[in-house]
C-alpha cells in the first residue's frame, strides 16, 4: 500500500474546527498546498447509531486526497460500532481520536480533553480504533494536560497504541484558547516518541509557522482558528512567501463562496454570512458590510456584494 503521507517534508494541516471547517472549506484550502484535511468533530455515538447529518459531516470533496475523519468518544463498544460504520466507507484514510477538544459539553461527557486525566481509558478507546479500524492511519490530536502539563506522559500512551502520528495543541485543557501556548511541551513530545508530531497552537503567519517548526523540530504544522477569515495562511505557507495580493484573497472567497452553494444550497448564503463578518476584517466600511450581509438570502445579490466589496 502506498503511504499516503509523506513526513520527508514539513507537513501542512489543516485542524478540525467545528462550524468552520465543513467540506467547502477543506475543498478550498486543499487547493494551495494542504496536505491533509480532517472532518470535523463526529461523535462516535451520533455514527454507531446512524445519525443522517453525521454521515453528511463525514462526506469529502473529491480533492480530499489524504483525508483523515475525527471521532470524539469515551466508551470502547461505542468507539468499535462507530469504526466499523466507517470501515464501510471509501475514500477515508485515517481515523483520528479528539483527545483535546475542551468544550464542557464534550468535556463533561467524558470525551475530548476529559481523556488526559484518565490515561488508561484514553489507551482502551485508541486501541480500540486501532484493533478495528481498516484504515491506514490510526492517529490523536491531543492537549498536554487538564490542569497540570504532563505532555511526555501522555504521547508515550498514544505512541504504545501504535498510533502513526500525534498532533500536539500546546495549551492544557485549563488554558483554552487564552494562555500562552507552550511550543516546549510540543518539543518535548517531539523528542520523547518516534512517530510523527505535528504542532498545532497559535500558528497565525507564514512566518510563526517556519519558526515554530525550527523550534519544535515538528514533523508539520496543523492551523485551525489562524486559518478562519485567512485561509490563505496556507497560499503563504504552501509559497515561502508572506506576500498575498487583495486579488488573490478575492478569488478565494468567491471561491469558498461558491462550495457553500454548492454543497448546502441556498441556505449556504446564510452559513457563509460568518464567514464574511471575518473575511472583512480590516476593511474600510466591514461594519457597513457585515449589517448588510445579515440580511442577504439571494445567492446572486450576495455574490454581487461580495464581488464589489472585495
Amino acid at each position: 500500500m502506498i503511504k499516503k503521507l509523506d513526513f520527508s517534508k514539513p507537513l501542512v494541516v489543516l485542524a478540525p474546527l467545528a462550524g468552520y471547517t465543513d467540506l467547502p472549506f477543506r475543498s478550498v484550502v486543499k487547493n494551495f498546498g494542504v496536505d491533509l484535511t480532517i472532518s470535523e468533530m463526529i461523535s462516535s455515538n451520533a455514527l454507531a447509531y446512524n445519525s443522517e447529518k453525521t454521515f453528511k459531516m463525514i462526506q469529502k470533496a473529491p480533492n480530499e486526497d489524504p483525508y483523515i475523519v475525527q471521532l470524539s468518544g469515551n466508551k470502547p463498544e461505542i468507539i468499535k460500532l462507530a469504526v466499523e460504520k466507517l470501515n464501510e466507507i471509501d475514500g477515508i484514510d485515517g481515523i483520528d481520536l479528539n483527545c483535546g477538544c475542551p468544550a464542557p459539553k464534550v468535556f463533561n461527557h467524558g470525551s475530548g480533553s476529559n481523556l488526559l486525566g484518565d490515561l488508561p481509558r484514553l489507551k482502551e478507546i485508541l486501541s480500540t480504533i486501532k484493533k478495528y479500524s481498516n484504515k491506514q492511519y490510526t492517529t490523536a490530536k491531543i492537549r498536554i494536560g487538564i490542569d497540570e502539563k504532563i505532555p511526555a506522559d501522555i504521547a508515550k500512551v498514544i505512541e504504545d497504541c501504535g498510533a502513526d502520528m500525534i498532533s500536539v495543541h500546546g495549551r492544557t485543557k485549563k488554558g483554552a484558547y487564552k494562555a500562552p501556548v507552550d511550543y516546549d511541551s510540543i518539543k518535548i513530545i517531539k523528542e520523547t516518541v518516534k512517530i510523527p508530531v505535528i504542532a498545532n497552537g497559535d500558528i497565525t503567519s507564514y512566518e510563526k509557522a517556519k519558526k515554530v517548526l525550527e523550534y519544535t523540530g515538528a514533523n508539520g504544522v496543523m492551523i485551525g482558528r489562524g486559518a478562519i477569515g485567512k485561509p490563505w495562511i496556507f497560499y503563504q505557507i504552501a509559497n515561502e512567501n508572506a506576500q498575498i495580493s487583495d486579488t488573490i484573497k478575492k478569488q478565494i472567497i468567491l471561491e469558498h463562496f461558491d462550495a457553500m452553494i454548492k454543497h448546502y444550497k441556498e441556505y449556504g448564503v446564510v452559513m457563509f454570512r460568518k464567514h464574511l463578518h471575518t473575511y472583512s476584517k480590516g476593511y474600510e466600511k466591514a461594519n457597513d458590510f457585515r449589517q448588510q450581509v445579515n440580511t442577504i438570502t439571494d445567492v446572486k445579490f450576495m455574490r454581487d456584494l461580495i464581488n464589489n466589496f472585495f
